[in-house]
C-alpha cells in the first residue's frame, strides 16, 4: 500500500469520523486523533511523512483564513485587552516553563527545550475553532477564546524563529533582537494582509463572476501567505488579518448567489482539511515514537508532564488576569466568574500550529551536524497535540455545562426571532412610504398590486417570527414583485447591519439570518 492510498483511505475515514461525529454530537477533531492513532498503528500500513511546506503552504492558510472569518472587527474591539495579555504574557510564561519542565526531565538540551516551549506556546486556531463550533457559549467567551488562537501565533513564531536560530548557530538570544523580530514578522505580516484584503475588496466589488471570485476567494489566504512569507515577514499574521478584514466586510462585497456559492466552497474544503489533518496528527503519531534514539523512550511520562504544565500556566495566568478585569470593571457583561476562565483555560487546546511549526525545525545545525533530539521535540509535539485533543477535547463539552454560562437553545431562537421581526418591520415601512397615492398613479397598476404582495409577505414573516418560525412564499412572484422584493430584502440587510454595529445581536445571529436573506435573494434572481 502506498503513502497516495493511505491519504485516499484516510480521507474516507475522516469523512466518516467527522459525519458520525456530528450525528452523534461529539468533538470531531477529538474523535479523529483516536482514529488516525488507530489505523497508524496497523501493522500493514506503512508511515506518512508529511513535508513540512504540504501544511505550510497548502493545508494552514485556508484553514485559518477561514477561522479568521468568523470574527468581526467590532468583536475584537471588545476583547482586545484581555486578548493582548494572552497572546504576549500567556504564550511567553508558557513557553519559559515548557522549557525549563523539560530541560529537567527529558534529555533536550537549553536550546532544544526551548524549541519545544516555544513551538507548544500558543493555541491552535484551527483546533479551537472546531471545538468550538459545537459548544454554546456566549459571544464574548468565544470571540476571546478564537481571538487568542489566532493572534498569538505571531508571538508563538518569533520565539520559535529565535530559538531555532539559537540552537542552529549557536549565538546568543537579546531581548532587543527577539523585539525586532516579532515587530518585523508580525507588523509586517500585519500590514501585507491588511493590502491583500484591501486589493480583493476593491476586485471583488467589480465583478459579479460567480466562478472568478470564487477563485478570487480560495486565492486570497495562499496569496497573502506567499507574499508575506517572501518578504520575510509572518504569513500566519498575514493570513488572519486579511481573513478578519474581508470577513467583515464579506456582505458587502458581492452579491447574495456568489456568497452562497462562496461559503458552500469554503465550507466543503474546510471540512476536508480539517478532518484529514487531524486525522493525520494520530497517524504520525507511531511513526514518530519508532525514530526515537534509545535515551529517548520516556515520552509516555513525559507528555503527560508538559500538558500538566500547559494547563496548569494557564490556569495561574488567566485567573489572575480575570480577577484584575472584574475588579476594574464590576458592572455590566464586562464583568467575570471564576466560570468563564475557567472555560477559557480548558479551551486552550493545541493542533495544527504547533504540529506545523515543529516540522520545520531544520535538520542539521550550521556545522552539518544533525540537529540534537529533534526527533524527540516532533515527539513530544505530536504527542501534546494528540493529548490535548483528545483529554481536553472530549471534556470541554462537560466543563461548559458544569460552569453554567453556555447559552439555552430558546436563548439564540428568541434573539433570532426578535431580529427577524425587526428587520421586517424596518422592510414594512420603507414599502409604506412606496405606496404613496402620488407615486403609485406614476408607477401604474402592476407596481400596486407588486406592493400589496410584498406587503402581505412582510406581515406573514413578522407573524411567524412570532411564533419561532419562517418559511418562504409558496407563490411565484411576478417580476415586479421581484424588484420590490429585492430592493426590501436589501433594506432587512441594512438593518440587520446597523443592529449588529449597535450591538444588540451577535455575530452569529447576523451570520444566520445575512444568510437566509441571501438564499431569498438567491432564489428570486434565479426565477427572474
Amino acid at each position: 500500500m502506498t503513502g497516495l492510498t493511505v491519504i485516499l483511505l484516510l480521507v474516507v475515514l475522516a469523512t466518516a469520523v467527522t459525519t458520525g461525529a456530528r450525528r452523534w454530537s461529539m468533538p470531531a477533531p477529538s474523535l479523529l486523533v483516536v482514529a488516525g492513532l488507530i489505523v497508524g498503528l496497523m501493522p500493514w500500513v506503512p508511515e506518512v511523512r508529511l513535508p513540512p511546506h504540504v501544511i505550510n503552504v497548502l493545508v494552514l492558510p485556508p484553514l485559518l483564513f477561514a477561522s479568521a472569518g468568523e470574527i468581526s472587527v467590532r468583536d475584537l474591539r471588545t476583547v482586545w485587552r484581555p486578548v493582548t495579555g494572552l497572546v504576549f504574557g500567556l504564550v511567553l510564561a508558557s513557553a519559559i516553563a515548557v522549557g525549563y519542565v523539560a530541560r529537567a526531565i527529558t534529555p533536550l538540551t537549553a536550546a532544544a527545550a526551548f524549541i519545544l516551549g516555544s513551538v507548544l506556546a500558543s493555541t491552535d486556531p484551527v483546533a479551537v475553532s472546531a471545538l468550538g463550533r459545537r459548544l454554546s457559549l456566549p459571544p464574548r467567551v468565544q470571540v476571546m477564546v478564537q481571538a487568542e488562537s489566532l493572534f498569538n501565533d505571531a508571538t508563538s513564531l518569533v520565539l520559535y524563529k529565535a530559538a531555532v536560530a539559537t540552537a542552529v548557530s549557536g549565538s546568543a538570544l537579546t531581548v532587543s533582537g527577539t523585539v525586532e523580530q516579532f515587530l518585523i514578522l508580525a507588523g509586517g505580516g500585519a500590514l501585507i494582509g491588511a493590502v491583500v484584503a484591501g486589493v480583493v475588496t476593491l476586485i471583488r466589488r467589480r465583478t459579479e463572476d460567480p466562478m472568478l471570485e470564487t477563485v478570487i476567494a480560495l486565492v486570497t489566504p495562499y496569496a497573502s501567505y506567499v507574499v508575506a512569507e517572501d518578504l520575510h515577514t509572518s504569513g500566519v499574521t498575514a493570513v488572519i488579518v486579511s481573513g478578519v478584514v474581508l470577513g467583515s466586510a464579506g456582505h458587502k462585497l458581492s452579491i447574495a448567489p456568489v456568497r452562497l456559492q462562496v461559503h458552500a466552497v469554503y465550507d466543503t474544503m474546510t471540512f476536508l482539511l480539517e478532518s484529514v489533518v487531524f486525522a493525520l496528527i494520530g497517524l504520525e503519531l507511531p511513526s514518530t515514537v519508532r525514530q526515537l534514539a534509545h535515551d529517548e523512550h520516556g515520552w509516555p511520562l513525559w507528555v503527560p508532564v508538559i500538558v500538566f504544565t500547559l494547563l496548569a500556566i494557564r490556569l495561574l495566568w488567566i485567573f489572575p488576569l480575570s480577577a484584575l478585569i472584574q475588579y476594574r470593571h464590576t458592572e455590566g457583561d464586562s464583568r467575570l466568574s471564576w466560570r468563564v476562565p475557567a472555560v477559557l483555560s480548558w479551551a486552550g487546546t493545541r493542533g495544527v500550529m504547533p504540529l506545523a511549526a515543529a516540522l520545520s525545525i531544520p535538520l542539521v545545525t550550521h556545522t552539518g551536524a544533525p540537529l540534537p533530539h529533534r526527533a524527540l521535540i516532533l515527539m513530544l509535539t505530536t504527542g501534546t497535540v494528540a493529548l490535548t485533543l483528545v483529554f481536553q477535547g472530549f471534556t470541554l463539552a462537560p466543563v461548559v455545562r458544569l460552569s453554567g454560562i453556555a447559552l439555552e437553545p430558546e436563548h439564540s431562537a428568541r434573539e433570532e426571532s426578535r431580529t427577524r421581526r425587526h428587520i421586517a418591520k424596518a422592510a414594512l415601512e420603507e414599502l409604506k412610504q412606496l405606496g404613496d397615492p402620488d407615486q403609485l398613479a406614476e408607477l401604474g397598476a402592476a407596481a400596486e398590486a407588486a406592493l400589496n404582495q410584498a406587503r402581505r409577505h412582510l406581515e406573514a414573516r413578522i407573524h411567524q417570527a412570532e411564533d419561532a418560525h419562517y418559511s418562504d412564499p409558496d407563490a411565484r412572484p411576478a417580476d415586479a414583485y421581484r424588484e420590490t422584493r429585492r430592493t426590501l430584502i436589501a433594506i432587512e440587510a441594512a438593518e440587520l447591519q446597523r443592529l449588529y454595529e449597535a450591538n444588540k445581536i451577535s455575530n452569529a445571529t447576523r451570520r444566520r439570518i445575512q444568510r437566509e436573506l441571501d438564499l431569498e435573494e438567491a432564489s428570486l434572481r434565479a426565477r427572474g
